[in-house]
């Protein structure tokens, strides 16, 4: 079978297919595993804390977001209908109700990734410079504190362990915090949240699938893919095309092109986020795990002896462009809260493309076409998210009974309509590049940071 995508949910996936007896081809632009938005991301696997942007204060806030000289929110308007489609459709899901829902969903799913991703690393003994030292989400106001009680309810009702602490109680955790006491009021500790390079998790992970049989197919960029007879029958690519009895796209924001094509309208758009790492320069102020800064909407991660910071959501398009702008934010929220902990003068800047769906929770399941399955729309949960949604679609490729409910996380949840007459249409690209083939990369600012291939 085929799995188009390399980051770390295609890689989950080839993998935990592998595992099950099948015979895996993975399909990638890139000249390796993780190398977009698997690359550089904040680091934090938090299920706990997997929430949609799509909350009812957004509408309220989000003016005032915008206006903040370090924005946690960025908006930069284009003629672009999908752009404007995926806004509206975001927008109604900013209701208490809506907003329950998809929470319940977002955190069944990362709940069950989380004990996957255990089991895994017991397994295969990989590294990642993990910790198990929980996320502590930090208030800058009372107000922000006070706010918090409509989560701790969700976390409740999950059977999600939680600690609400006072000022003091954030020092214990972090003691890092201590030079900058009087910048928090509080926070809200999950104690079984983790930590990790999501690439090299990623990188690693694809070593293990490929013992395993899995054939990565590096450099080869998907065109479109070819109906016979109600079924995929082949991926035509800029190396030529790939059989398979089943396919599943795993592509990120770039899965919507490919899509469209059959006639299916999948709800992803790119949000694109900023990281840096620098190396630590004062242990002693440095974090000890995920910090979530609530104001800026960043997360302040401890990733062996550097420090990654990131976070933001710019809606742009699928632009790669690195704003010095959004720079400036990361060291903000990293000075302000751990002053001196961290050589920002040395660190590297990133930007990647995240895959949003309009209720934040992914889509991950079957299609109306019978022998094509769906692994996309993480948003910034992709990491956390990885290994439930890998083993989840494993098992309903492979005819096995998940262990959690899917029915609400697949593309029916949208009730499109799907025309067979347009999924039967595959025209060829002029060029043979097929969607991806104007679409930027992600940004690096820094040769030394960058994968192998993107250096000068």
């Amino acid at each position: 079978m085929i799995v188009l995508g390399a980051g770390v949910i295609g890689v989950t996936t080839a993998y935990y297919l592998a595992k099950a007896g099948r015979a895996v081809t993975v399909v990638d632009r890139q000249p390796g595993p993780g190398m977009e938005t698997s690359f550089a991301n904040a680091g934090e696997i938090s299920p706990g804390y997997a929430s949609p942007w799509a909350s009812p204060d957004v509408p309220k806030k989000a003016p005032r977001w915008l206006l903040m000289e370090h924005a946690p929110l960025i908006f930069h308007p284009k003629a672009d209908p999908a752009m404007w489609v995926w806004l509206l459709r975001m927008l109604r899901n900013c209701t208490p109700a809506r907003y329950a829902q998809n929470k319940e969903r977002m955190v069944r799913l990362a709940e069950y990734s989380r004990e996957k991703l255990i089991d895994l690393r017991g397994k295969t003994g990989i590294a990642y410079d993990h910790r198990s030292l929980g996320t502590l989400q930090v208030f800058r106001t009372q107000s922000q504190l006070d706010g918090v009680a409509k989560d701790i309810e969700v976390l409740a009702a999950g059977g999600v362990p939680y600690q609400l602490l006072d000022q003091m109680g954030c020092l214990e955790v972090e003691p890092g915090l201590a030079y900058a006491r009087d910048e928090i009021v509080g926070g809200l500790r999950l104690p079984n949240d983790e930590t990790g390079d999501c690439y090299a998790f990623t990188t690693a992970l694809a070593a293990c699938a490929a013992e395993l049989g899995v054939d990565f197919q590096y450099g080869v960029r998907a065109a479109h893919l070819e109906i016979d007879r109600g079924r995929v029958a082949r991926v035509h690519t800029d190396a030529g095309p790939f059989e398979g009895a089943a396919f599943v796209v795993a592509m990120g924001s770039y899965s919507t092109g490919l899509l469209r094509g059959l006639g299916l309208q999948l709800p992803v758009y790119p949000v694109k986020g900023y990281s840096i790492t620098a190396p630590i320069a004062d242990y002693a102020r440095a974090p000890e795990s995920t910090l979530l800064d609530e104001t800026f909407k960043i997360a302040i991660t401890r990733l062996g002896d550097r420090i990654r910071v990131g976070g933001m959501a710019e809606i742009s398009g699928f632009s790669a462009e690195l704003d010095p702008r959004r720079r400036r934010t990361l060291e903000y929220s990293l000075e302000s809260l751990f002053p001196g902990a961290a050589d920002t003068k040395a660190s590297t800047y990133w930007t990647g493309l995240r895959p949003m769906t309009p209720d934040g929770t992914p889509v991950v399941g079957p299609t109306p076409l019978p022998n094509l399955y769906l692994n996309t729309g993480h948003g910034t949960l992709g990491w956390t998210m990885a290994c439930g949604s890998a083993h989840l679609i494993a098992d309903l490729v492979c005819g096995h009974e998940p262990d959690i409910r899917f029915d609400d996380l697949g593309l029916s949840r949208y009730q499109q309509p799907f025309s067979r007459r347009a999924a039967s249409r595959t025209p060829r690209s002029p060029s043979g590049a097929g969607p991806e083939a104007d679409l930027p990369n992600v940004s690096y600012d820094s040769a030394a940071d960058a994968p192998e291939t993107t250096r000068a």
